[in-house]
């Protein structure tokens, strides 16, 4: 490294260090989480533009300060993936044994899935209308060309799943070995940890009906095992502010801002394609009479983290948080909302994104997009390509691959696209967020459990559990 660039590279790590004092000193001062939440998106933003106007974008120093950096934003990011399989197993398992009422579990799961499914419905054709009524269906960027390695990739990737059934695809989500799915190690693990976790469940209440001295001890360990990780939960939840300002800084000094441009109107397409889901989760808050405005102003630390963290898996502990402590969603129907969120259903990733790829490029094949056939096939074939969708970054490109291979459409498009997929990415995985959320408070409410109190409280808010000391 040169001399100046040392110079450069110590520069930007001195102002990211106080920046990270700055927000130590307002906690010490008492400033609540969100308005520290708020705090650090800004000084992340502005850190970051000042990155790439002062170093430059890809430069020696901007790129070794990147990586320092990154030990605070990836480094929270990889805390809160560690939690994400023992969470959902103890709060599955734990929806079980906290519950009297059992009837009520098969309706809490049941109102989740229908709303996860029935929004995605809603996104694919959203991302269809918001393609062929703005002009983008066979848009002229359609016919450029994509580099030998991106192509090599989306043909590996694609590979994955190019032969893979609608039966094939749902045995995959049986875990066949729990130890390996804890682990992570297939795409499918999420749902698998899910579905083993409810079968747990069952075989408690199965348990507790013949020897309950055992089932009495079962519930005591689980009560345990959940009360531990929710208290690993809330420490790091502590360190949100300063994850977040570090990795909006690297968002903002890392964007190919020429690339946005080129490609300026499928973005802003894509954006008013979120917005207009937000505004579908606003119709459903409504029509379970709670206030659209109390759930933004509460769901917004969540919300923004996702947006900016890029991983529906990483914000399940604030997720599952903000349901239970901010909006009165009961403890089984947020674990429950939480966790099939995941993997199910995502709106962005699994419904918007996919649905406007497949229109832009149905054109350049003689496809008319207006065709109720194609427009049915398309919802069809993305409600059932959404289950198993992992809830980390990358998970709209693998859901991409499978409703275009299914469909018999070139996948040229995603690499064409991926230059700006990231910034679109933020959106999404906050609507993927919100959706889960939405599905908690429905369900919740469907089966009586809703503390309305709770969610109409200004008071109420996360920030109460997320004061860990550091």
């Amino acid at each position: 490294m040169s001399a100046e660039a040392a110079v450069s590279t110590f520069i930007i790590l001195g102002a990211f260090v106080a920046l990270l004092a700055a927000l130590k000193v307002l906690k010490s001062k008492g400033v609540a989480f969100t308005p520290r939440v708020f705090a650090a998106l800004g000084m992340g933003i502005v850190l970051g533009i000042g990155i790439q106007l002062g170093a430059g974008r890809g430069a020696e120093a901007a790129t070794v300060a990147l990586d320092w950096m990154s030990i605070v934003g990836q480094g929270y990011i990889g805390l809160l993936k560690m939690l994400v399989m023992p969470l959902v197993f103890v709060a599955i398992v734990g929806a079980f044994t906290r519950t009297e009422d059992t009837l009520n579990l098969g309706r809490i799961g049941a109102i989740v899935l229908a709303v996860l499914m029935g929004t995605v419905a809603i996104s694919a054709l959203v991302g269809w209308a918001s393609v062929a009524f703005t002009g983008l269906a066979g848009a002229s960027f359609t016919s450029g060309s994509v580099d030998a390695a991106k192509m090599d990739v989306l043909q590996g990737r694609q590979e994955q799943v190019a032969n893979l059934t609608l039966p094939q695809e749902i045995l995959s989500f049986i875990p066949t070995n729990i130890f390996a799915d804890l682990a992570g190690t297939r795409s499918t693990s999420t749902i698998a940890v899910v579905i083993f976790s409810a079968i747990v469940g069952i075989a408690y209440l199965k348990l507790r009906d013949k020897d309950s001295g055992q089932a009495s001890f079962f519930k005591q360990l689980i009560d345990s095992l959940y009360g531990i990780v929710m208290r690993i939960v809330s420490m790091v939840l502590g360190l949100a502010p300063y994850g977040v300002m570090a990795l909006i800084a690297h968002v903002m000094a890392t964007s190919d801002y020429n690339a946005i441009l080129d490609l300026g109107k499928f973005v802003l397409v894509s954006y008013a394609a979120i917005a207009f889901m937000f505004a579908v989760h606003c119709l459903i808050l409504l029509a379970n009479r709670t206030s659209p405005l109390m759930y933004l102003k509460k769901a917004f630390p969540v919300l923004s983290f996702a947006f900016v963290a890029r991983t529906s898996a990483g914000a399940l502990p604030l997720n599952i948080e903000t349901q239970t402590r901010a909006l009165g969603v009961d403890s089984a129907t947020a674990n429950f909302s939480g966790s099939f969120g995941l993997s199910i259903g995502q709106n962005g990733c699994a419904g918007i994104y996919p649905a406007m790829l497949a229109t832009i490029i149905a054109p350049t094949v003689g496809i008319d997009v207006f065709s109720p056939t194609f427009i049915i096939g398309l919802i069809a074939v993305v409600v059932i390509s959404s289950f198993g969708v992992a809830g980390v970054g990358g998970g709209a490109t693998f859901a991409s691959l499978i409703v275009l291979g299914t469909m018999g459409l070139p996948i040229e498009i995603v690499g064409l696209l991926a230059s700006v997929e990231p910034l679109i990415d933020m959106g999404r995985t906050a609507l993927n967020v919100s959706d889960s959320m939405v599905a908690g408070v429905t369900a919740s409410n469907a089966v009586g459990k809703l503390d309305r109190e709770t969610f109409n409280d200004p008071e109420a808010r996360v920030s109460s559990s997320a004061q860990a000391e550091l």
